[in-house]
């Protein structure tokens, strides 16, 4: 979806029209025929400009139907590891997401390729954003907190550090996965024991 779309107005309502969007293609998809923008709309039952102003062209919309169709929710996510320990449960999703970008890399970084080479700023999915929020909606963190460990824990899992490893440092799947999860587990063990010490 368009970056400076999605960072004004109502977020939230916002997000929702994204998930429908991705609903209506899918459901698409699911019935096996063809499909332009305008049908995903009137499946939808919103606007073609409503449709533009999220998916500039069919194509990001198609790779991005892609990768959600085997994508579990943030909901069902946390909901598979409700009986874990906040520590574990965060490794998890960090787990979770990871595997995927593995076992989706190449169409993830179809994906990529036509997001970035497309006229449009695109704010992607934030599944990995939903879900840590999810995961600390029961701590004592204060809300600037909350957002700070979301976002940095955010990037020690799915598809930018799976290409950086790879692409940059030489890594294998083994290795990127044993990289995030001690970089993962160093950065909860720091901030959870600086918030001891205080």
């Amino acid at each position: 979806m368009k970056k400076e779309y999605i960072q004004t107005g109502r977020i939230n309502q916002k997000l929702e029209t994204r998930h429908k969007i991705l609903e209506s293609a899918k459901q698409l998809v699911r019935k096996g025929i063809d499909f332009n923008l305008e049908d995903v709309a009137n499946n939808a039952d919103i606007s073609r400009a409503t449709i533009y102003r999220y998916y500039p062209n069919l194509e990001i919309l198609s790779y991005e139907v892609g990768i959600d169709i085997g994508t579990k929710t943030p909901e069902d996510l946390i909901e598979d590891l409700k009986d874990c320990s906040l520590h574990d449960m965060l490794l998890g999703i960090q787990n979770y997401y990871n595997e995927h970008a593995v076992n989706n890399e190449n169409a993830f970084r179809k994906y990529l390729s036509a997001v970035l080479t497309s006229a449009s700023e695109k704010k992607r999915g934030a599944r990995r954003n939903r879900t840590l929020q999810l995961a600390l909606t029961k701590t004592q963190l204060r809300p600037q907190e909350k957002r700070d460990l979301v976002h940095l824990l955010a990037i020690l899992m799915g598809i930018e550090p799976l290409i950086v490893a790879k692409d940059v440092s030489g890594l294998d799947n083994k290795e990127f996965k044993e990289l995030m999860r001690w970089g993962m587990q160093l950065v909860l063990k720091g901030f959870f024991d600086g918030k001891e010490s205080r």
